[in-house]
């Protein structure tokens, strides 16, 4: 597991205090349609925006969490990348009275938010990135309402650091973002900031869905000197799309996390999904055993691990800096890649 570090959490918690599975063989789910607390002792909802191998790993580091606990009736659904599809999954478990629900990025954890306000069902959210922004918290150290959970913004001093050590004459960075993703558009801010400081200018191109992503990253790549990918899940969904419009223009492109690297990006400072979503469920257990979830600050991302793809340096040209000489390196996965 990579290492990283979270600040503004707390992650000592009482996982397992009145959450042992009680028995009840292979009748856990009877009598469960009104979505009471099974023989677990807790129904738990899970709403994942979409699949992608970063929300994936988010999903498996809060089962894992859950599990670990004692909890195991975990009712996880898939948004399919659709935030009506979203309301319709949050809505049902909170009619249904789930005891918690967790919610994988940030158009899912809008839905989970909006259906949970008038009801005493705790929302913990993973992988959002600026969830003032998004209007589910009130503040970071102090969330208020009976939402919180942890957010993956990115480290773009680091970032934008690697980015020029692998490629010194860099002049124009470009950024492919969706125009109604809150998170992308706080994170360009961001970048922005930080890569102007440096002399490097952003070229923005936004996108609405996943039709815009082959014109729009073939026209930015024809302006820009590389790439940076933010964790946009419709730009993540259609990486490959991307990469073969960066590829054609001859430039690269830097990932967000391990698992955009070894799909084709040649670098990043690497999010541990997994690690994030463990913590988020520690944090929904705590919420279970009586913490009020308002109270427990959001966790953030203050380090990440640089990452490489070798192959995809070698493409380039590009030699690995002594400074990054101890970078994990990964190769494509060309089964992903062609997808």
């Amino acid at each position: 597991m990579k290492k990283f570090k979270l600040t503004s959490l707390i992650l000592a918690a009482a996982m397992a205090v009145g959450l042992s599975a009680c028995s009840g063989g292979d009748n856990a789910n009877a009598g469960n349609d009104s979505g009471n607390a099974s023989s677990d002792g807790y129904k738990v909802g899970v709403i994942q925006y979409g699949s992608h191998p970063s929300l994936d790993n988010c999903y498996q580091g809060v089962e894992e969490a859950l599990t670990a606990a004692g909890i195991t009736d975990i009712d996880r659904q898939d948004g399919n990348f659709d935030s009506a599809t979203c309301d319709t999954i949050a809505k049902n478990m909170v009619a249904k009275n789930y005891d918690i629900i967790y919610a994988i990025a940030t158009p899912a954890a809008v839905s989970a938010y909006a259906a949970a306000a008038n009801t005493d069902i705790p929302v913990i959210f993973c992988a959002v990135s600026d969830p003032v922004a998004a209007g589910i918290v009130d503040d970071m150290a102090a969330p208020g309402g009976n939402c919180t959970g942890t957010s993956d913004i990115l480290d773009f001093s680091s970032q934008v650091a690697l980015i020029q050590a692998l490629q010194p004459d860099v002049k124009k960075i470009g950024v492919l973002y969706t125009t109604s993703e809150a998170n992308s558009i706080s994170q360009l801010a961001s970048l922005r900031e930080v890569a102007e400081a440096q002399g490097i200018e952003i070229v923005d191109q936004g996108v609405q869905g996943a039709a815009d992503v082959p014109q729009a990253a073939a026209t930015l790549a024809a302006k820009v000197d590389c790439i940076n990918n933010f964790t946009d899940n419709n730009v993540v969904s259609n990486l490959t799309v991307l990469l073969e419009q960066a590829n054609s223009a001859g430039i690269p492109v830097y990932g967000s996390e391990v698992e955009q690297v070894s799909n084709g990006c040649i670098a990043s400072i690497s999010i541990d999904y997994v690690a994030l979503g463990k913590v988020t469920g520690e944090m929904g257990v705590r919420v279970l055993n009586g913490e009020s979830a308002g109270t427990i600050a959001v966790g953030q991302i203050s380090e990440g691990t640089p990452v490489v793809n070798t192959e995809v340096m070698e493409r380039f040209n590009i030699a690995l800096p002594e400074a990054y000489a101890d970078a994990e390196k990964v190769t494509t996965n060309t089964e992903a890649a062609a997808e």
